[in-house]
């Protein structure tokens, strides 16, 4: 069941969850729902809306596979010809379709041909000539036009629809941020109440603000990048609506439908997507402990020039992994020879160790682009990140954001320099990692205790955990209990199974979820 689940649940792993449980309600895709014969619906019908609504509610993507007639009555406690019945309905419906010898499988939803899709064909014979491999494993490669392909780019907006979705009253395993109340500080009302008082907010409300962002945050970042050895003057420095703008406005700027861009592997499925919908082919490089896999980047490099790396050198989504010096030195190597730009996502700088190496400290912003933001350690619905970038890119950049939003809201970014200026952002920093070190031992013991392994030393947020078995599964036995998990497919560039899952160590701390993991687990199993 490679497909199911991944390509939907990134729209719902980056949200708090805190909605009101609502009991039995075969309408709502988060809640437990027991079939029930006194119901005015047959237990078919039910069966029938339960999956609609999922796959209405994308919490089952185009080209999921439903689970077998078999397994489906033993898990909801009907009878094989219910679930034939409850098929047959959404077959009517137009929502699955059957495929001979293999299943029931929801449909595409949009009209679309993988042949439309950028596609590298030719890695395929590349891959087998130079035998690229990780870990003993082939790696994701760019799908051929007769595999399964990427999630077409219409779905990139789906993903992050169901980010502004509540999943559920419990603490989600898969969820991307720190729980609210980690982050509910009294310095930020303050912060706001002071530039809002009516002198100033009259100075800066009633005009367009500086389309590189405000002045003085463009200080205080250039002061806070000094700290991290990465030398960068206000004029080098653009705000944008948040890490994710950022990470847009550079793709934009710098590539054209077509580009190759190489993307770590794993790694986050909205950056996947985002940059597929712009046409970009991807390149998806083996992430390993020290770094991304150089060979693998270097023959890349040889064969299709790509303009563009993505990569997170500071605590990688979803291993953990640290870049070291020795790679960090190689991929500007590789850079400089062969004329690419490296995009460093550094969204979780302020829980990282201090003195990790940065790739843009290393270059001092030559080929490299650093982007970071606030919503993970501060205010997510603050939406204020930043570009930090060569000087003679900043031009192209700015013209970028402009086409975009024009300028930034300057209000929100006067009080995050407020908040960085008077210490207050590093006194929260260092408390929420304190927090979070307290909360990824309790995790990592429960973890260990119900069976998991750790595929790579927890650090962190998160944790890359080996279950066992296939998590695109268990996530669809784990949503019926009201868990919404992150699956390890989702973190692939082309879909494959996975035993992998990753977990936020915030959220993770709760013995009654490990408990019932470790049901569904050895049903599964």
């Amino acid at each position: 069941m490679a497909r199911s689940y991944t390509n939907c649940i990134a729209r719902f792993i980056n949200t708090p969850s805190n909605i009101e449980p609502i009991g039995i309600d075969f309408l709502s895709p988060f809640t437990r729902m027991s079939l029930t014969k006194n119901s005015a619906m047959t237990l078919a019908e039910q069966l029938c809306e339960r999956f609609a609504q999922r796959i209405k509610s994308r919490l089952l993507s185009s080209g999921a596979r439903l689970p077998s007639v078999r397994q489906c009555a033993q898990q909801q406690g009907v009878s094989p010809s219910t679930v034939v019945a409850a098929y047959d309905q959404l077959l009517a419906q137009g929502l699955v379709e059957a495929r001979k010898n293999r299943g029931f499988y929801v449909r595409e939803l949009t009209h679309f041909s993988a042949s439309k899709m950028p596609v590298a064909s030719d890695f395929i014979a590349y891959k087998a000539t130079n035998n690229i491999v990780n870990n003993g494993l082939i790696a994701s490669k760019i799908p051929a036009e007769n595999s399964t392909p990427l999630p077409h780019p219409v779905n990139a907006a789906m993903l992050i629809r169901g980010m502004f979705r509540q999943a559920g009253p419990k603490p989600q395993p898969g969820m991307g941020v720190f729980p609210s109340e980690w982050l509910d500080t009294p310095f930020l009302a303050a912060a706001v109440r002071k530039v809002t008082a009516p002198a100033a907010l009259k100075q800066f409300s009633l005009e367009y603000g500086d389309p590189m962002g405000d002045a003085n945050l463009r200080q205080s970042l250039s002061n806070k990048l000094a700290q991290m050895n990465i030398n960068a003057t206000p004029s080098q420095i653009i705000s944008t609506v948040g890490a994710t703008h950022g990470l847009d406005v550079v793709s934009r700027t710098l590539l054209t439908a077509g580009d190759y861009v190489m993307v770590e592997e794993p790694g986050w499925a909205v950056e996947f997507a985002r940059l597929q919908a712009l046409g970009m082919r991807i390149l998806p490089v083996p992430r390993r402990e020290d770094g991304p896999d150089l060979d693998t980047m270097k023959r890349y490099c040889e064969v299709y020039q790509p303009k563009l790396m993505v990569s997170v050198s500071v605590l990688h989504n979803p291993t953990g992994f640290m870049l070291s010096p020795h790679s960090a030195h190689r991929m500007l190597q590789l850079a400089n020879e062969h004329h690419f730009y490296i995009m460093e996502d550094d969204s979780y700088s302020h829980i990282a160790p201090e003195h990790a190496t940065r790739l843009c400290a290393l270059d001092g912003l030559q080929r490299t682009i650093y982007v970071s933001g606030f919503a993970k350690i501060l205010a997510p619905n603050w939406r204020v990140g930043y570009i930090a970038a060569p000087e003679h890119l900043i031009e192209q950049l700015l013209d970028t954001k402009l086409l975009a939003t024009l300028t930034t809201p300057a209000l929100l970014e006067k009080a995050i320099s407020h908040c960085i200026d008077q210490g207050q952002l590093r006194r929260h920093a260092t408390s929420i990692r304190s927090q979070l070190a307290a909360a990824r031992g309790r995790a990592i013991k429960l973890a260990l205790a119900h069976g998991c392994t750790f595929a790579s030393e927890p650090a962190g947020l998160f944790g890359w955990v080996d279950t066992g078995v296939d998590t695109d599964q268990l996530a669809q036995r784990m949503l019926d209990h009201g868990y919404l998990l992150a699956p390890g497919a989702l973190f692939h560039a082309s879909r494959q199974p996975s035993t992998l899952m990753r977990i936020n160590f915030a959220t993770t701390q709760n013995a009654e979820f490990w408990k019932v993991f470790k049901k569904e687990v050895d049903s599964v199993g």
